[in-house]
């Protein structure tokens, strides 16, 4: 048994579900998550980095780094492989993408099988080498996850894996850059939901009809309210806990700064609101546009036509960064953003 199990998976409910099931059999599970294309890299650099600084060198021949639903190029597989065998721990890839056929052949760890979606192929790994699910309990969602991601429209369950493609893909309340952790914990939150429903009569619209209660439930306070006032005070609670990392400073004032969060009246007045010792909030977009509010703390219509060539209102405004350079990791975000407004203030001190 693997006391370590650090899994990448991809961004759609195939890769969701993937995770589903290895939350479910591991207790020591750490999940990343990554879209097709160079954040598959990023992501295994990150899980490297991650192993080294937390598990000494003699405790890691029980440590496996799992990738599901998402194909490695030769070049990516020989380097994650060089980097397993460095730091002396195990890897296992589960796909079912027929892109990855010709790099399949090279490596013993690389899983292929093109007739079954990677949760089903998941599924049957954990099954096969950790007695999981002797009682059936995931068998059903997988199937439903399998028939609408390699597209059964007679199978039985196609119906309902449609409903949940969509629920998963439409689940965008939580920037997953940002905050990734939580993020999962909301697809995580919405498949249980799924799986509670998929035996019942007519469970496709049953759970088409329940989505919005679905999120309520995970975003739920004290008290009960619409949904996208749970979601500005939850992600504003989440914005206030890990306002450290987040902290940015404009000309002496301290602000937020969110990454593709949206909703910044909701949610950038709400994080105002618990941050009264912060001057203002900054949400920037992959593209390099930016929100600005404040509560009567500066005037932030002034620091968007400094920065952004931008303007708008003393307490709202927005404007756009020059040659923004976007990143997979919200830690070079950051430092990029900083590093744009300090130039930007050292340019007006010295003219």
């Amino acid at each position: 048994m693997y006391t370590n199990i650090f899994h990448l998976s991809h961004i759609d409910l195939d890769g969701y579900g993937c995770q589903y099931l290895t939350r479910a059999c591991f207790e020591n599970l750490t999940c990343h998550n990554a879209n097709y294309g160079p954040e598959v890299m990023v992501r295994l650099d990150e899980i490297i980095k991650t192993i080294e600084e937390t598990i000494e060198a003699q405790n890691r021949q029980n440590t496996l780094v799992l990738i599901t639903d998402l194909n490695l190029t030769q070049k990516e597989a020989t380097k994650i492989q060089k980097e397993t065998v460095r730091i002396g721990v195990k890897l296992q890839l589960l796909d079912h993408h027929a892109t990855g056929a010709t790099v399949a052949e090279i490596f013993e760890w690389y899983a292929l099988d093109t007739s079954r979606c990677a949760t089903l192929l998941t599924y049957e790994w954990l099954r096969s080498h950790f007695d999981f699910d002797s009682k059936g309990h995931y068998s059903s969602i997988v199937k439903a996850i399998n028939a609408i991601d390699i597209w059964q429209e007679q199978d039985l369950f196609f119906e309902f894996g449609k409903v949940m493609l969509g629920m998963i893909s439409g689940a965008r309340e939580i920037n997953r850059t940002l905050f990734p952790t939580e993020d999962r914990m909301l697809k995580f939150h919405l498949l249980d939901g799924a799986n509670g429903l998929i035996g019942i009569f007519q469970a496709p619209i049953m759970l088409d009809d329940s989505l919005h209660t679905l999120k309520k439930q995970f975003f739920l306070n004290d008290s009960n309210n619409t949904l996208d006032n749970l979601v500005a005070h939850y992600v504003s609670k989440l914005l206030t806990l890990q306002r450290e990392r987040l902290t940015i400073v404009y000309q002496g004032h301290k602000g937020v700064l969110g990454y593709n969060i949206g909703s910044s009246s909701i949610i950038g007045n709400a994080c105002m609101v618990m941050n009264d010792d912060y001057d203002f909030y900054m949400d920037v977009n992959y593209r390099g546009n930016f929100s600005l509010r404040s509560s009567n703390k500066m005037d932030v219509s002034k620091m968007a036509a400094h920065i952004g060539n931008g303007g708008g209102h003393p307490n709202a405004s927005g404007g756009k960064i020059e040659n923004y350079k976007d990143s997979f990791i919200y830690e070079e975000v950051r430092a990029f953003v900083q590093h744009y407004i300090d130039e930007k203030c050292s340019d007006s001190f010295v003219s």
